[in-house]
């Protein structure tokens, strides 16, 4: 029999519902795996044991009283510790907030615990949302769960890595140059970097606050269609927020992808390592098979994204962190100072020309969407890393080498769904994204639905 920990939402909901589990028992569960596991993986910083509970209890009551809200209702989701919690501690990975007690919830984790959601605990993460690898000095290194001896991506690293665990169904991310794609690509789940503006990221702490983003993270499409429903929508306390009707995200969900014109741009396909570009050629030939149609498209702008989205992300965050730089320098990690410390180097001058480097690639990227539907390429060019004990080059070096794939959806502000795309040959997983235009959501979700139906990681779990 399948292990409760590792089904998905939409598995578990109809189980719920009819009273065949209980959220209590669930999140039993769940807290049981992490008391038993999270030592060594670290993907908590605060586990939530008697609120997760006390939350589970009431769920419990009201599904007993047939007052059952919906998919989420009794679900343990894991919070990144960089949404705000009322009364609960939040430290945004860094020993400067390790003692920050929120007065109140970010909009999304209210959003997610009105559709009934149980929060198990807040998710480590690397210091500040601010770097690639999962590394965390002061909370423990997050570890993944495919070999421990592995980075599982960063900054969502916590949430990707509990998923990919059984230490969590759901998990919310951020995702400001490549936060949510790159540890589902290192952790073999799916991540969503949604349209900006679409999730609030309102009592979320920023990092650079024009490229910030909010998404869903699961084990499956369906979870991730689910999730979106419940997080997105109008937050006038957040000034990017966009006005517009939420979709149900779940409709048309299983209508393939025949006739879809799907864009590989060459820039995708550079200095990748040959793990990732032969399981790439076959998902390819996989889509094709699938009944898309795929292309050839060039964008030269690509080739703008690493000086415009470092640029752009560094000198924001030192803005943000100026005054903390100059009393509490020390309370960083030595790869944070090194980021934010380039930022603070940044002129006027360079910031507005990468900002006008930045519009000529969201045109870039509307010329291309005139030719296809979807864009496709690898997640990252990287496999996941054994983490070494030069951790600041590794870091600040990883950061160089995947940037220039999940930055371009952050610098245009488009929607990017990160999908497994098979295990490589050290048998850890590796990923690919879809991207789309602004708002295209449902389309990629159901891009990814068709793909995750070739069953990419072959039913492999964790061991």
């Amino acid at each position: 029999m399948t292990d409760i920990s590792f089904l998905t939402a939409t598995e578990l909901g109809p189980l719920l519902k009819s009273r065949q589990l209980s959220p209590v028992e669930l999140t039993r569960h769940l807290l049981n795996r992490m008391d038993t596991f999270d030592s060594t993986l670290r993907t908590y910083i605060t586990p939530l044991h008697d609120s997760a509970l006390k939350q589970a209890k009431e769920a419990e009551e009201n599904i007993m009283r047939r007052n059952y809200i919906g998919p989420l209702h009794g679900i343990p989701i894991g919070v990144k510790d960089n949404y705000y919690t009322k009364g609960i501690r939040t430290t945004v990975g860094s020993k400067l907030f390790i003692d920050f007690i929120p007065k109140k919830n970010a909009t999304t984790v209210d959003k997610l615990l009105r559709a009934g959601g149980i929060m198990l605990g807040k998710q480590n993460l690397h210091e500040l949302a601010a770097g690639s690898t999962g590394t965390n000095p002061f909370f423990g290194n997050t570890r993944n769960p495919w070999n421990i001896q592995y980075m599982p991506g960063g900054s969502s690293g916590g949430g990707t890595a509990s998923l990919a665990a059984g230490l969590a169904i759901l998990a919310t991310g951020s995702d400001t140059f490549g936060s949510i794609r790159l540890p589902a690509s290192m952790c073999g789940v799916y991540g969503l970097k949604t349209t900006y503006g679409l999730v609030s990221t309102h009592g979320i702490f920023p990092t650079a606050m024009s490229l910030d983003t909010a998404g869903p993270m699961a084990r499956s499409i369906s979870d991730l269609a689910w999730m979106l429903y419940y997080m997105a929508g109008f937050d006038a306390n957040d000034p990017g927020s966009l006005d517009i009707p939420v979709p149900n995200y779940m409709t048309d969900l299983n209508n393939g992808i025949q006739g879809i014109k799907i864009g590989i741009p060459a820039y995708f396909l550079q200095d990748l390592a040959p793990d990732i570009e032969s399981l790439f050629k076959r998902a390819v030939e996989t889509l094709r098979y699938l009944g898309a149609e795929i292309v050839d498209v060039e964008i030269p702008e690509l080739a703008l994204s690493t000086f415009s989205g470092y640029t752009i992300a560094a000198g924001e965050a030192a803005a943000l962190h100026h005054q903390w730089l100059q009393t509490h320098s020390n309370e960083y990690s030595a790869d944070i100072r090194s980021f934010f410390l380039t930022g603070a180097l940044t002129e006027t001058p360079q910031y507005i020309q990468a900002q006008q480097t930045r519009r000529k690639m969201v045109k870039g990227f509307e010329e291309a969407f005139k030719q296809v539907d979807i864009l496709l390429g690898p997640t990252i060019p990287i496999t996941p890393h054994i983490y070494r004990e030069q951790w600041v080059e590794q870091n600040l070096e990883v950061i160089r080498r995947c940037l220039p794939f999940t930055v371009p959806a952050n610098l245009t502000g488009t929607p990017s769904l990160g999908v497994p795309m098979g295990l490589d040959s050290k048998s850890l997983p590796v990923g690919m994204q879809f991207i789309g235009k602004p708002l295209s959501e449902k389309l990629l979700l159901q891009a990814g639905k068709a793909w995750e139906s070739t069953n990419p990681l072959r039913n492999s779990i964790p061991t």
